[in-house]
């Protein structure tokens, strides 16, 4: 039988040097008694999955809006499939998989309905009101938004997880500085790792549910390098293969060249910065956890392609106008009367000011709710 303690000694002897262990964690804002069967790291997990903001990742949009059909991949689909990836990439480095796996599943948290779209809709409305990113409300989301503890608010995660949330940058996500005050040093290794991941997956789903949607073109790709490397190697292994699994193949092949790139010089830059300790990725680690300088060099024309063609596409764009209509024309009306809200936003809107609490309150709608809001309070014949 392994119990906790059993597991937290496991750690300790396969584990890198380098790696954070559970029995080293700084613990919780909330004092509790540690569990007989599980690590800190897998209680947060579990924490996380079990959460509603988990859940209504379901239905939150990554590109494509909810309605545009049910292929395409969502909040929790993407977090999914970081969280594979992250621990892929931590088993490989001998990182602590239960931290990776649950700064991955716990990422997200905080993004609003509609994608990018509905996060600069409200962070253009929060400006002069305290501001807004996901990673800030990621935060709100697991200190005090989530209520399933009569002991105290939020889920009383980790310090290294809720930094994790904290700490999130990828370049499509920038961290605020007002995130990181409480948080010191380098981010750790499991941290980067989740960070890498998570640009890994957008960038491969992206291809992926561009070229379903037909927004992209499979014949456009091959002027890339990096890809039609990956076109020429899978034509010479198969002939006669259907679009779909030659598709499949492509995807899964890009994932596997940039995972494998990544391990091979993240493990180079772990010797050469001398990485011995946690301590020591506090004090030297930034940017550990990195693509070789080819792969870096490979991957920018994929980006670009991926900005120009579909981000940028007429369709997205109109997706992301009509969304940040959406998000502005709800914001307005709650403000006008905040009546309206629910009565947990409305005691919230006395505590902490009428912006913070619409804010909370959109940010935290699926897009399928904050349509049905939509519907509610704009259509005259829709029952409210």
């Amino acid at each position: 039988m392994l119990d906790r303690i059993a597991m937290e000694k496991l750690e300790e002897k396969n584990l890198a040097p380098y790696a954070m262990k559970s029995s080293q964690s700084k613990g919780r804002a909330h004092k509790e008694l540690e569990h007989p069967y599980r690590t800190c790291y897998q209680r947060d997990r579990d924490r996380v999955i079990h959460s509603t903001a988990f859940r209504r990742l379901e239905y939150k949009t990554q590109v494509f809006v909810n309605y545009e059909g049910d292929y395409y991949r969502t909040r929790l689909t993407h977090t999914l499939e970081v969280s594979q990836i992250a621990r892929s990439i931590a088993k490989a480095l001998q990182l602590n998989e239960d931290l990776v796996e649950s700064i991955s599943l716990a990422h997200d948290l905080g993004h609003t309905p509609f994608g990018h779209a509905g996060e600069e809709a409200l962070a253009k409305i929060m400006k002069s009101h305290g501001g807004f990113d996901h990673n800030t409300q990621g935060l709100r989301v697991v200190d005090f938004l989530e209520e399933k503890y009569p002991e105290f608010p939020g889920l009383n995660l980790t310090h290294e997880v809720r930094e994790g949330i904290a700490k999130h940058y990828t370049l499509y996500d920038k961290t605020r500085v007002s995130s990181l005050k409480e948080f010191k040093g380098c981010p750790l290794l499991e941290m980067q790792v989740v960070n890498v991941a998570d640009e890994i997956a957008y960038d491969n789903h992206d291809l992926d549910d561009g070229l379903t949607s037909k927004l992209l073109k499979y014949e456009d790709l091959l002027k890339l390098k990096l890809w039609k490397h990956i076109h020429d190697q899978i034509a010479k292994q198969y002939t006669g293969l259907k679009p779909e699994i030659q598709k499949y193949l492509a995807i899964k092949s890009l994932i596997n060249i940039q995972v494998t790139d990544l391990i091979k010089e993240s493990v180079k830059r772990i010797d050469a910065k001398a990485l011995r300790s946690v301590n020591d990725v506090r004090k030297k680690g930034q940017g550990t956890i990195s693509f070789s300088k080819n792969m870096s060099e490979e991957r920018k024309p994929l980006r670009e392609f991926l900005r120009k063609n579909l981000y940028r596409h007429y369709r997205v764009i109109r997706m992301s106008d009509k969304a940040h209509r959406f998000i502005n024309d709800l914001f307005k009306v709650y403000l006008s009367k905040p009546e309206q809200l629910p009565p947990t936003s409305q005691r919230r809107a006395k505590k902490e000011g009428v912006y913070m609490a619409v804010c909370d309150y959109i940010a935290g709608m699926t897009d399928r709710y904050a349509l049905d809001e939509y519907k509610k309070l704009f259509d005259p014949y829709a029952k409210v």
